[in-house]
């Protein structure tokens, strides 16, 4: 994701310097200014910023979500913020975090909300997890409130957890076949050649064919091999332009098997997340405006824009949502039904179950077919040359006997 550096004005009169990852500059304004911050300039980050940014990096999901079970026991316990906060501190490792959350306790040792403290650091915690904290400040059900979201983020670590592991064994293959034919085409064939020159003899078409392959490939490696690497380099610079970066998120929706799966994902990541900041009381277009940089695809967020303004005309939200083309029909009847009785937060909590469910599914069929698959391929392909190298000297035992 393209890093941007940032000038900003805070409430207070300050003025800070950050780096933050956004999709575009657009998406990171907003969340920007909905996160009350004056903004002077935003600039793309050069070098630096394609490395790491050093305006605050986020957090992992455990890390985060044991800070925020330790917040939780704290503040239910009676404790005043600022103790909770210096308990905290007292238990954390020296880091980055720990800076930040001293930052924290000093801005609310001052006088400012808890909420508005967490959001100076919009590079480290999310967006929907302040807008939680406001929340909960606003009702004074704080505990409550960061337990949904709780909740809500072991939900969505559990399901990020289920893809990684449905998809770590398939690249694995990938990768050890990718380096298995790397061996034998680059290393072996060329010294194995070197004998049947020198023998003088005559090859059969499929050895002679994996040979030539493996001689075009060495001879042509200070080409092709740069101009992979340049590639790789290429492609990668416009995934973090911003029209790039849309035309690969359409690409990638658009791929048999796999484009229903981003879907899918993309929208039980989406309606839990609507679900969540409904039940803390935040308005419904804010609730969607939030939702939607879960998305993590640049058409899908595109789509929902639309949707959104819709809704801010007075469009029904199942209207809208059906007018992106992007739900399937079984999720608007559902979120049509939780807005006519309502009950939305608790259908959209429903169609994010269910899409999870078919998530689940699907990388359970990918798993199943692709790792058998590869597993035949990569027999075929090495199998294959083997067999090709050996066949000279097959032909030589039967021309002995």
């Amino acid at each position: 994701m393209p890093v941007f550096q940032c000038k900003i004005g805070t409430a207070d009169g300050r003025v800070l310097e950050r780096e933050f990852e956004a999709t575009d500059r657009q998406a990171l304004l907003e969340n920007l200014e909905e996160q009350g911050f004056f903004v002077f300039q935003i600039r793309r980050a050069g070098l630096r910023g394609l490395f790491g940014a050093s305006g605050g990096t986020r957090l992992s999901g455990r890390r985060f979500l044991t800070l925020n079970q330790e917040m939780v026991v704290l503040i239910r316990s009676g404790l005043p913020i600022l103790q909770v906060l210096d308990t905290l501190i007292e238990r954390m490792e020296a880091g980055r975090l720990l800076e930040v959350l001293r930052e924290i306790r000093s801005d609310v040792k001052g006088g400012g909300a808890l909420s508005d403290a967490f959001a100076r650091f919009p590079g480290m915690f999310p967006q929907l997890y302040v807008a939680s904290l406001r929340a909960g400040e606003q009702s004074g059900d704080l505990p409550v409130t960061l337990a949904r979201y709780i909740t809500y983020q072991k939900r969505v670590e559990a399901i990020k957890a289920k893809v990684r592991s449905a998809t770590f064994y398939p690249s694995l293959l990938a990768i050890a076949v990718v380096a298995v034919l790397t061996f034998l085409l680059l290393y072996v064939i060329p010294n194995v050649t070197k004998v049947y020159t020198d023998a003088s003899m005559e090859l059969p078409v499929l050895t002679s064919l994996v040979i030539g392959i493996s001689n075009t490939l060495v001879a042509t490696l200070p080409v092709w091999l740069p101009l992979l690497v340049a590639a790789g380099f290429a492609l990668r610079r416009l995934a973090q332009t911003d029209r790039g970066g849309y035309l690969i998120d359409r690409w990638k929706l658009r791929l048999p098997f796999f484009g229903g799966l981003f879907n899918e994902y993309a929208l039980s990541a989406f309606c839990r997340t609507l679900s969540t900041t409904l039940a803390s009381g935040i308005t419904v277009v804010q609730s969607m405006q939030m939702a939607r940089g879960v998305l993590n695809n640049r058409l899908l967020e595109e789509r929902m824009v639309a949707a959104i303004r819709k809704i801010q005309e007075g469009t029904r939200i199942s209207d809208a949502l059906e007018q992106t083309g992007t739900f399937p029909v079984l999720a608007l009847r559902m979120i049509s039904v939780g807005e006519s009785s309502g009950s939305l937060g608790e259908m959209l909590t429903d169609v994010a179950d269910y899409y999870e469910g078919e998530v689940e599914r699907r990388l359970e069929r990918l798993s199943t077919l692709v790792e058998p698959l590869m597993m035949l391929i990569m027999g075929l392909l090495v199998g294959g040359i083997v067999v090709a190298m050996y066949m000279p000297i097959f032909q030589l035992a039967g021309t002995v006997r």
